[in-house]
């Protein structure tokens, strides 16, 4: 009786076991503190592409002290850390779009963007899937189709926690104000800051 009923077991097992493999690779939203400042963030976790037909990567979107940043995250070597290195990706049978990303200081398999992440992640909501290759240092192509199947509701989240509603606007709360003025100012050269200047004062005529 007790061999019957492990046998039983097993089989049972074995039927639920592609249902908990999909649960366990699926998008997810998470939010977790910073263990250096404590800050709360907030990010959403891709999917692995087929681990017989791609490369073992995913794609993370980030909400970090109100930035938004894309992350890929592979198991192969990306480059050197802190360098440049390409991106392209497509959305269902659209055209692919080039980018740009930059390994962490700290990793050389970790890369981001914060400049062309807001206009991904609207493409990536826009698809049922996103399909990806980073060129690595050493010629080698990574790559992966991500479905994003599940993916609209992580991804909204972290977009609303950034101050981005899920058509890339940035809400009242979150506009850009003086204070950011002020910071971005700040890391301008003495040139660089005369030609803002001059900008504004432009543009303060015309309305006057």
């Amino acid at each position: 009786m007790s061999y019957r009923l492990k046998v039983i077991g097993f089989f049972l097992w074995l039927g639920l076991m592609p249902i908990n493999l999909n649960a366990a690779n699926a998008w997810e939203y998470i939010q977790e503190n910073d263990r250096l400042t404590n800050r709360a963030y907030s990010f959403a976790k891709s999917p692995f592409p087929r681990r017989d037909l791609y490369d073992n990567l995913h794609l993370e979107v980030v909400c970090r002290d109100n930035a938004l940043q894309v992350i890929v995250d592979a198991d192969s070597l990306i480059a050197s850390q802190g360098s440049k290195f390409d991106v392209e990706y497509q959305i269902d049978q659209k055209s692919p779009v080039k980018i740009q990303m930059t390994t962490f200081k700290d990793s050389k398999r970790r890369g981001y963007t914060s400049e062309f992440a807001a206009a991904l992640v609207s493409d990536m909501l826009s698809g049922k899937a996103v399909f990806v290759r980073v060129h690595t240092l050493i010629r080698e192509v990574l790559s992966g189709s991500i479905p994003m199947d599940g993916g609209a509701e992580p991804l909204t989240r972290v977009l609303a926690d950034c101050g981005i509603n899920s058509s890339g606007n940035t809400s009242i709360d979150a506009q850009y104000g003086l204070e950011d003025f002020e910071k971005d100012y700040a890391k301008l050269s003495v040139e660089q800051q005369r030609q803002v200047l001059d900008k504004i004062k432009r543009i303060i005529k015309e309305f006057n």
